[in-house]
């Protein structure tokens, strides 16, 4: 029994150990298996993964060279780019050099200019106080021979003057009482015309207003005593330095600017304009607001001449002749704006000009300059046609030009196509209907001659018509005239008017003689 069992055991441990030895060699057989499977499989990865990094380079490659060719065009575009500002540095810095040279030269010519005007002015003096002097001395001489000749001392000759001049006083002051009784008398029939006149003329009221006063409208009623001043102080400096009327009545909330000078008139209504909307309104800021609404004036009607140059296309023009374009607006010839008329001129002459086979530039640079004397006559003595052909021939205009002022007077013969272009057009511009007033005409002509008498005397500084031409009021320099000469230029002005101007009425002649001391607090 034991035998068989240690057989039974001795069977079971060979069979297990067989079996054990069998197992380990088919577990063996199946690690090489999957030992090779997983190299195939690594091996196909590895296969798969040098594909990829294969086809990764040549995309890196094709990415490198699509952005290479970026960058060089970026780089020849940042270049040209770069190229082309350089050369707008360069050119804007040769046209600044050049802008700089000519405007160095014009400065060095204006200096040059001011200084020469300089050394006449203080040649002038001195030679106006050797005039003086002499002027003097032989009033003195004159004196004297009087008293030798007559037999009588200065004192006596004064005395016997005084009474001569009492007499013809008393004469005159008989005239101009007769004068009123006269006036007086016909008082009646004034009036009634008067009324007829207002009810036939109404209709040309807001023609003439347009061209004559400016309406100024006022926030507040109260402003118009701050206008007024202290002792009427501030409108005396508004009315002195500007030159024109300020009527002041009782209409609620306007003030009303009359002056027959448009140019003067437009000034004047800013000026006083900027004093309201300031609220300081005192003689020193009133000087100050005029020069400073002088200065936009003038820039303004430069530009306004540089506009109107522009748009008509008639090419480069001297700066001073534009600025006188720009002017035009501010002057009228009988009843009509110059500047319209002008402007009218230019357009019909070019078209005109065109149509008959010439130059339309020409005709309407000619048309545009054929009056351009109108915006002198103001400021310089002479007709409109010799200051406008002057001054064109200064800055070297067409001979066209020149020959299209003259001759659209009758001074010269039509010797172009354009010229004659520039005469027909004035001629219908001047004569459609509504286009020109006489009346308004005459009554500028007067007033504007009642100024020049009084200008020519010496020692006056400005003279202004104000008040519908019945005062004029002049301004003379203190330091040549004194205040007995004063009351002799007021009557010798007086005296000149009488002879020279046909008017309605009496005429009022202002003679101001102010002295000024100025000096600065540093």
């Amino acid at each position: 029994m034991l035998k068989e069992v240690l057989i039974s055991g001795g069977i079971a441990t060979i069979s297990g150990l067989v079996g054990f030895i069998i197992s380990k060699k088919i577990t063996n057989a199946n690690f090489d298996i999957y030992v090779e499977k997983a190299k195939a499989q690594a091996g196909a990865i590895e296969n798969e993964a040098q594909l990829l990094l294969y086809k990764a380079n040549i995309k890196s490659q094709e990415m490198e060279i699509e952005a290479r060719k970026l960058y060089e065009s970026i780089k020849e575009k940042a270049k040209t780019d770069l190229l082309q500002r350089e050369d707008d540095v360069i050119k804007k810095e040769q046209s600044f050099k050049r802008y700089k040279q000519n405007e160095d030269r014009r400065l060095q010519d204006e200096v040059s200019t001011l200084k020469a005007k300089q050394v006449d002015l203080k040649r002038n003096e001195k030679s106006l106080n050797s005039l003086k002097k002499r002027y003097e001395e032989k009033i003195d001489e004159a004196l004297n021979a009087i008293e030798h000749c007559a037999g009588m001392t200065k004192d006596e000759a004064k005395r016997v003057l005084l009474e001569k001049v009492e007499e013809k006083s008393r004469g005159e002051i008989a005239h101009i009482v007769r004068r009123y009784e006269n006036e007086a008398k016909s008082e009646a029939k004034k009036r009634a015309n008067y009324i007829l006149a207002q009810a036939t003329s109404r209709y040309a009221g807001e023609f003439a207003a347009e061209r004559l006063t400016n309406l100024i409208h006022l926030s507040d009623d109260e402003l118009k005593g701050r206008i007024i001043g202290k002792e009427g102080r501030n409108i005396k400096t508004l009315e002195t330095l500007l030159g024109v009327d300020i009527i002041i009545d009782d209409t609620p909330n306007v003030i009303l600017v009359s002056s027959f000078n448009l140019y003067r008139r437009a000034i004047a209504t800013k000026t006083i304009e900027f004093l309201i909307g300031d609220g300081r309104i005192q003689p020193a800021r009133i000087e100050e607001i005029y020069n400073k609404v002088c200065e936009e004036f003038e820039s303004a009607v430069l530009n306004e001449g540089e506009e109107i140059v522009a748009d008509l296309d008639i090419g480069v023009m001297h700066p001073e002749l534009v600025k006188l374009i720009g002017k035009l607006r501010y002057r009228a010839s009988y009843g009509q704006n110059a500047l319209a008329h002008t402007l009218e001129v230019a357009h019909l002459a070019g078209i005109m000009a065109a149509e008959m086979g010439g130059d339309a530039r020409l005709a309407k640079r000619a048309g545009l300059l054929h009056d351009i004397g109108k915006a002198l006559t103001n400021d310089s003595q002479g007709n409109h046609v010799n200051l406008g052909a002057d001054i064109c021939n200064r800055y070297n205009e067409h001979n066209v030009v020149i020959n299209a002022i003259y001759a659209h007077h009758g001074y010269e013969d039509i010797n172009s196509i354009e010229c004659g272009a520039v005469c027909a057009a004035d001629a219908l511009s001047a004569a459609r209907p509504g286009a020109r007033r006489e009346v308004l005409e005459s009554f500028l002509k007067r007033v504007t001659e009642i100024e020049e008498i009084a200008s020519e005397h010496t020692g006056v500084k400005q003279a202004y018509a104000i008040n519908a031409g019945r005062e004029v009021r002049v301004l003379v320099n203190a330091s040549l005239v004194n205040d007995d000469e004063s009351v002799l230029i007021a009557k010798e002005i007086a005296k000149e008017i009488e002879e020279k101007v046909q008017y309605p009425g009496e005429i009022k002649v202002n003679v101001i003689r102010e002295s000024r001391a100025i000096e600065f607090a540093r």
